[in-house]
């Protein structure tokens, strides 16, 4: 088409042209779901793993229960509120943060082998407190400490859970600290451990007001009773920290940009773009998008969508990533 024809069009009639010769993108409808994933949390237990974490934490809520329902004298109802995965430094630094003046019993193998605690929200505490001294006609407003007999009143009912929480596997043996700290969590552990909190929502059975419980423990402790092998950290070799540091390494941020497609015009022409104008790209509708790293495209995937936002599913690596990766292996 030469230039003076080119020229003589309207951007109308451009358009139109490019409509019918097949030039627009025809509606995406090979899209897939994919499934989200937090980088930002550990993943500790796989799916399956998970499922066997579900039934023992839910078997533990019924165990709790009649604890719960023997120290109250009524009869009282604990279930599985949600189970996560969190980095020790990540979430300890937000318990402290959070200026909250919860009520903790820590508990573990022995007083010197502490693997985690128990925590209890203060207007919990303070009701389960009253509770505990058959006073139950009204809730009892937080503020104020609890005192020493209440205090020993709720260690043992903590004592009870945990033994519960512990009695259900024998790889378990847990026991609960002879004291309670409030407000400042007396957990100390290495910041990049795995830790698992475990909340249960505890209500009287004729009642519809909850109470929130919650288990913090070394997911490590909890691996045998997912079905997960646990590893052996009392002895560390060289090759063990080499290891362990390029694994912590692996879990660091990156930006990753993903390309639909690109293409390239003359400041002329970006000055000239309207609203409706249509740009066209350097790829068909079929062609991959790309992952880029560091302006490095390490992997190809095509277009999805995952909780209303999009998202690329991987459909392969570049082939010079791929060879680098091969190499390693």
């Amino acid at each position: 088409m030469s230039e003076g024809v080119v020229n003589s069009m309207s951007r109308e009639k451009i358009r139109q042209l490019l409509m019918a010769v097949g030039s627009e993108p025809a509606e995406d409808t090979t899209q897939t779901e994919a499934t989200e994933y937090n980088w930002h949390e550990p993943h500790y237990f796989n799916s399956g793993q998970l499922v066997k974490l579900k039934s023992f934490t839910e078997a533990a809520a019924g165990a709790m229960a009649q604890k719960y329902s023997r120290f109250c004298r009524c009869e009282f109802n604990v279930t599985v509120a949600s189970t996560g995965q969190h980095y020790v430094h990540e979430f300890l630094g937000t318990l402290t943060e959070s200026k909250q003046k919860d009520y903790y019993i820590l508990f573990g193998a022995g007083q010197e082998q502490m693997c985690g605690l128990v925590g209890i929200p203060e207007q919990a505490a303070h009701n389960w407190a009253k509770q505990l001294l058959g006073d139950s006609e009204s809730e009892k407003e937080p503020g104020g400490d609890l005192t020493q007999l209440e205090e020993s009143l709720l260690l043992d009912l903590v004592s009870a859970l945990v033994e519960a929480f512990s009695s259900l596997d024998k790889s378990l043996d847990l026991h609960s600290a002879k004291s309670i700290a409030r407000g400042q969590c007396p957990l100390e552990m290495e910041g990049t451990e795995e830790l698992c909190k475990i909340s249960f929502d505890v209500k009287k059975a004729d009642s519809q007001k909850s109470s929130e419980i919650y288990f913090l423990i070394l997911c490590r402790k909890l691996a045998p009773v997912a079905g997960k092998a646990e590893q052996d950290f009392t002895d560390f070799s060289a090759e063990d920290v080499s290891k362990m540091i390029l694994g912590h390494l692996h879990e660091m941020t990156v930006l990753i940009t993903g390309q639909l497609a690109s293409t390239v015009l003359t400041f002329e022409e970006i000055m000239d773009l309207r609203v409706d104008d249509i740009l066209m790209l350097d790829k068909k509708i079929d062609q991959p998008a790309e992952l880029i790293v560091d302006d490095r495209t390490l992997y190809y995937g095509c277009p999805a969508k995952s909780a209303g936002k999009y998202a690329v599913t991987i459909t392969n690596m570049a082939a010079e990533f791929e060879d680098k990766a091969a190499d390693k292996n």
